[in-house]
């Protein structure tokens, strides 16, 4: 297993705006933006002292979805490794990859030079997907998604790992005697971290995955949910600790002075962190943080005020 989160600590991470603009999440003045405004995020990030910063990825939404998902999703390879040239420190997360889409050995190639552009900061997020119709656009099987994906994590850490020569025999993928460089930086190989909260999620990020990254559990059901990981961790015989991620409530750090919703944390930055920190109580290692914000500025204000006032109380 591998591990890239300082030990005993609660780290923090956030997805980036403007990549993926479902109307679900994404703030009004995203859809005005670009490149710059990506940029302008990530590099407040590593100023900020966050864990990494996340693309999501679908290829195309049908027009059934366009309304609440949007069209707007741009590629998680393209865009962390622009992102990788801008930044220093921050790692760069998919959250998530649907590696289900292609063949492990060109997703391992994608990842691999990623990984090497950006001096070994690559953290792989990987996740089964949920709209039909790209599976069947793309020609791969809706129903066997999940199959599809645990065989491309065993291929994929296959590919990723350290040798020039990767081996993998599998049902539905088979490669050796093929060489790929450049390698990753990191060794043994990069992280992989499982995305769902399904129980087939749940159970592939406990026997297969570095780390789990749920998604859309409640606080009072992630105790539950990390409860059941571990069993499945243990019945499989796997004893390295697994990096539990969680999705935090929005926040905005201050007295906002206009309507942020009823569910955003707000108000000082001692009563944001005690609130975070219920998570690392769980078992959480890393939360990942949505700032709500009019405009880029105040986002890249709220990301230095939570550097400077919030994180530094997390691990009081």
């Amino acid at each position: 297993m591998v591990q890239v989160l300082p030990q005993g600590r609660l780290a923090y991470g956030m997805q980036l705006p403007v990549q993926s603009q479902s109307t679900l999440y994404a703030e009004a003045w995203e859809a005005g933006a670009g490149p710059e405004g990506l940029v302008a995020v990530a590099r407040a990030a590593d100023r900020a002292g966050f864990a990494y910063v996340a693309c999501c990825e679908h290829v195309a939404i049908p027009r059934r979805l366009a309304g609440a998902m949007g069209t707007t999703w741009y590629d998680p390879v393209a865009t962390l490794a622009y992102l990788a040239a801008a930044t220093e420190r921050v790692r760069l997360l998919s959250h998530v990859a649907v590696v289900g889409f292609r063949h492990p050995l060109i997703s391992a190639k994608q990842y691999a030079t990623l990984d090497r552009l950006s001096g070994g900061r690559l953290i792989l997020g990987v996740g089964a997907g949920h709209v039909r119709e790209e599976f069947e656009a793309l020609g791969v099987p809706f129903a066997r998604r999940g199959a599809v994906l645990d065989e491309s994590i065993d291929a994929l850490k296959a590919a990723l790992g350290e040798g020039e020569f990767p081996e993998f025999a599998g049902e539905r993928f088979a490669f050796e005697g093929l060489g790929q460089a450049p390698r990753p930086v990191q060794t043994p190989r990069p992280p992989v971290w499982v995305g769902g909260s399904s129980p087939a999620a749940v159970r592939r990020a406990a026997v297969r995955g570095d780390g789990w990254l749920p998604q859309g559990d409640r606080r009072d059901q992630l105790p539950g949910q990390i409860g059941r990981l571990r069993r499945l961790r243990e019945e499989a015989g796997i004893g390295e600790p697994v990096e539990i991620g969680a999705i935090a409530e929005p926040v905005y750090v201050g007295e906002p002075g206009w309507d942020v919703g009823r569910w955003t944390l707000t108000g000082a930055p001692e009563r944001i962190a005690e609130s975070l920190r219920e998570y690392a109580a769980m078992g959480v290692r890393q939360v990942q943080v949505r700032f709500r914000s009019r405009g880029r500025a105040e986002l890249v204000a709220q990301m230095a005020a939570f550097g400077a006032e919030v994180a530094p109380l997390l691990n009081d």
